[in-house]
């Protein structure tokens, strides 16, 4: 099945900004400023801090292509959420996506040791890197959560994020174990008192 054509750029700068305001899929226009235009900016930030993650996997190994399909559903999240209001064709994150990420987790996190202590992120570059973009998701996730506590959004979009953030997470552990194991938080253990 061939995407759906959404874009076409003939001209990056539109000048229509200018005024602080922004323009959503329905036609509508809001300030900059605004939560859900917020919530839009954290979502691509997320989805750039992701792709700075598969910057640092091997081309073409698993999990890199993992999270490349990752941040092509962040641009349809970025989508769905710049889609407000009831509208019929709207591209939309859902139940499946979800769904998916909670399998590929679960399947995962088998492969791990159970956690005995809090983890620090860091390890390798590509460990760093991905516990980078888990840290951005859940700042998405908080955005996203508060532009629902004003507005209409997708309950499928707030739960793609709270479960990515997680799925960052294993996906950083499952790396790690491969590099010598995850980096254990020692409490108070630079302490002198």
């Amino acid at each position: 099945m061939a995407a759906a054509k959404l874009v076409k750029l003939n001209r990056i700068y539109t000048r229509t900004g200018d005024g602080g305001e922004a323009g959503l899929v329905d036609g509508s226009r809001v300030s900059k400023a605004g939560p859900r235009m917020i919530a839009i900016g954290e979502v691509d930030e997320a989805n750039s801090a992701v792709g700075v993650a598969v910057a640092e996997l091997e081309f073409g190994s698993p999990a890199a292509a993992s999270l490349l399909r990752i941040q092509n559903e962040l641009f349809d999240l970025g989508a769905d959420i710049a889609t407000p209001g009831e509208i019929e064709g709207a591209l939309r994150i859902v139940a499946s996506q979800v769904a998916r990420l909670e399998h590929e987790m679960d399947a995962a996190n088998e492969q791990l040791e159970p956690l005995t202590s809090f983890i620090l992120p860091g390890g390798s570059r590509a460990v760093a890197a991905v516990h980078l973009a888990r840290a951005v998701v859940r700042r998405a996730e908080r955005a996203v959560v508060a532009l629902a506590a004003a507005e209409p959004v997708n309950a499928e979009a707030r739960a793609y994020l709270n479960r990515l953030s997680d799925y960052l997470f294993v996906t950083a552990r499952h790396l790690a174990a491969s590099q010598g194991g995850d980096v254990l938080w020692q409490p108070g253990a630079t302490r002198t008192d």
